[in-house]
Formats: C-alpha cells, structure tokens, sequence
C-alpha cells in the first residue's frame, strides 16, 4: 500500500508476527531495550507476541485472528502494530458488546472487525510502534492504513484499545473516536518499605491492611516470589491448575492454553515475577505478574485452597513489596476492581480509539463516548477524593514523622 503516491511509505499486512524478524518488531516497539534494560512493558516485544500465536492461544478458532501491519520506508520497518481480525469482543477488556447489538439491529454486520491490542492483557502501552524518529509518520501511516482496510473490505470499525494517551490525543486529531475508562494502579511515592507505604494511609486503612496481611499469612505455610532461573517446569505445572480454576469459574473458557507456559518459561522467565503460596511443600495459590522498566503488571490469580485474605496479599500487597523494593514507579493490577482503593490502588485513566466506518453509527457512538467521558471523569475525581490515603500534605517518603 502506497500512502501517498510517492513510494516514501509502503504498509504490508502480515500473517503474523512469525513472518518478521524479532530484532526488527522490536526496533519499534521497545526502542528503549537498545541501552540493554528492560522494555517499558514486555506485552508488545515480539517474543510475547510470538508466544501467543506458537501456543496456539490466538489463531485458527480463537476468534483472535493474527494480521499485524508493518510500515516500510526504502524496504526498512520504521513501524507495526499488532492487528488482529476479531469474530467476537471476548478478551479485549475495553469492550463493545452494546455497540455490536445496535449494529446488527439495525440490519449491519459488526464483525468481523479489526482490533489493534494484546489479547487478554488490559496494560496501557504504545500500540502504534514506531523507531525513533519516525513516530508522527508511522503512526499515520497505520491509522490511514486501518481505514483503507475498512474501506476496501467493507468491514464495520477498527479498535485501539489501551494505548496510551498522547496516541489518543494523535488518533483524535485524525478524526478517530477518543473513550476513556479506568482502573486502578499503586503509585510509589518514593516510600523505603512497606510501612512507610501503610503510614501514608488513614488509620482505619492501615489497620485493615496490616490486618488482611496478618490474616493471609497465617494459612499455614509460606509465600515465595520466583522470577528468571529461579523458576522451574513444576511451578507452570502448578500455576497452570490456578489458571484453570479461575478460568472455568470467570469466563467458562481460560484464553491461554498450557503451551502459552512453556513458551512464557522458555523465552519470558526474567520477564515474570511469579508469587507463589506454598503448604506442606506444595504450591496451592499463586499470583502471575509482567516485569516492565519501571511497572510490574499483575496479570492472573487462581488457587486451589481458599484462605481469607490470600487473594489480596499475592496479587496486591506481595506485588507492592516488590515493587518497592526495586524502586518501580507503579502497580498495575489489571482490569476492573473497586476493592482495589482499600488497598491503596488509585484510579486511573485509560484510552482507546474507535474507527467505525458508518457514518450514523459513528455520530451515535460519538455522543455516547462524550457522555461516558464525563462520567469516567467525575468517577475518578470522586474515588480519589474518597481513597486510603490520610488527609493533608502526603507523608514524607522515610515514613517520618
């Protein structure tokens, strides 16, 4: 595809991130990684990507069709996105299922559709990648390219979902649609340990915290935390009966199969902080995190024992203990959750943009987004007014007094 008739920028639909080289992909999407540190989130590199489409968790009969483009200039990648053809809205998190119904009472076929995300991963990051310097370019180029699909296929809308939000801002300025929703996230003020963290609470939340954690840690065994060598088969084994358990019971159908493991142990091990709550030797919970440069990301939970509070100090209090001690800026601990405030998670934005071809259906979703912008946005004043934290100017980060 030729996007101005100049030959300057070509745009090429591939099968899959397997058709490109890694070193290449992630040229654009994890520039940073040039200095020999970690990506600024593992869930766009190409060994994340290329561990989804090898496991067999995206593909034929998922419904997560593989389609990612990749923008050429004289032959070199100076962008790509990861683009999926999409039967359904099952794993997107930032979800449509409303606008499909009204699409297709009113006579329309709304899939199949494109989305530009990582499936199954509620994260915000760069979803339009591009090599330094060539960002405003790439990133053209991939939306205009988005639309010519459409256009040229007949097919209803494109989704970018959890990008960030100078994409969005980018997106909008182009005429795309602007959403905004939330989740919540731990930020780290500086604080020297856990405590420190706690005396930044009101008195009622530190004490309800320390006494979750006093709750949780006397189910009778012990809690690890395993990243890189330190992980074995045996844990996958483990964690893989979690990963079903919650599965079954949340969404009837878990989206990743047990070869997505062995690729994540295989090519992903120093990428994953895995907690783990050990009884009598064997593992009977445990909590499943994505290291990024600055941010652990909690991505899944299960167990086979309940315990009270167990829940709550794997996939929360063990996630911001770590984080501390290594100095990362935050906690993402995925989609949804409200319960997350208590525990000193905060609300926050998050983006998304919206091609949809019609033009009446556009205008319709167009005035629905306004309307829920403003909610989010009177939402997240009103948690965070209400949040954890002790009234009056933050604690120092010593926990001082």
């Amino acid at each position: 595809m030729d996007m101005d008739g100049s030959g300057a920028l070509t745009v090429e639909g591939l099968g899959g991130v397997g058709a490109i080289a890694a070193a290449d992909w992630d040229a654009c999407a994890c520039p940073e990684t040039a200095d020999s540190g970690r990506p600024f989130d593992p869930f766009t590199t190409h060994r994340f990507l290329a561990a989804l489409e090898a496991s067999g968790s995206v593909g034929p009969g998922t419904g997560w069709t593989p389609a990612p483009l990749v923008v050429r200039a004289g032959g070199r990648i100076v962008a790509v996105a990861p683009v999926w053809l999409k039967s359904h809205s099952q794993g997107e998190y930032i979800f449509d299922h409303a606008w499909a119904d009204a699409w297709m009472r009113a006579g329309g076929r709304y899939y199949p559709k494109l989305q530009v995300a990582v499936p199954f991963t509620p994260v915000t990051g760069r979803r339009l990648l591009a090599r330094p310097g060539w960002e405003d370019a790439g990133r053209a180029a991939l939306l205009q390219a988005l639309a010519r699909i459409l256009r040229d296929h007949r097919l209803s809308s494109a989704h970018v979902t959890f990008c960030t939000e100078a994409e969005a801002a980018a997106g909008a300025a182009m005429g795309l649609l602007h959403r905004v929703t939330r989740q919540f996230h731990w930020l780290n003020r500086g604080y020297p340990s856990f405590e420190a963290f706690l005396d930044g609470l009101s008195s009622r939340k530190r004490k309800a915290i320390r006494r979750e954690r006093a709750q949780a840690q006397a189910f009778g065994g012990g809690i690890r935390t395993l990243t890189g060598d330190a992980l074995r088969p045996h844990h996958w084994d483990a964690f893989w009966r979690f990963y079903q358990d919650t599965g079954s019971r949340k969404w009837g159908r878990p989206y990743l199969t047990r070869a997505f493991f062995d690729r994540l142990h295989e090519d992903m091990r120093d990428d994953v902080l895995l907690v783990l709550a050990e009884r009598d030797g064997q593992p009977v919970a445990g909590a499943l995190n994505l290291i990024g440069r600055d941010a652990l990301f909690g991505r899944y939970w299960g167990c086979i024992e309940d315990h009270p509070c167990l829940h709550f100090e794997l996939c929360y209090y063990q996630a911001i203990d770590w984080a501390i001690a290594r100095g990362l800026a935050r906690v993402e601990a995925g989609a949804q959750g409200e319960h997350k405030l208590a525990r000193g998670y905060l609300p926050a934005a998050t983006h998304s943009l919206h091609l949809i071809a019609d033009a009446g259906f556009r205008d319709a979703v167009a005035r629905h987004l306004a309307a829920e912008r403003d909610a989010v946005d009177t939402e997240i004043g009103m948690l965070s007014a209400g949040g954890p934290f002790r009234r009056g100017p933050a604690p120092p980060a010593d926990g001082a007094a």
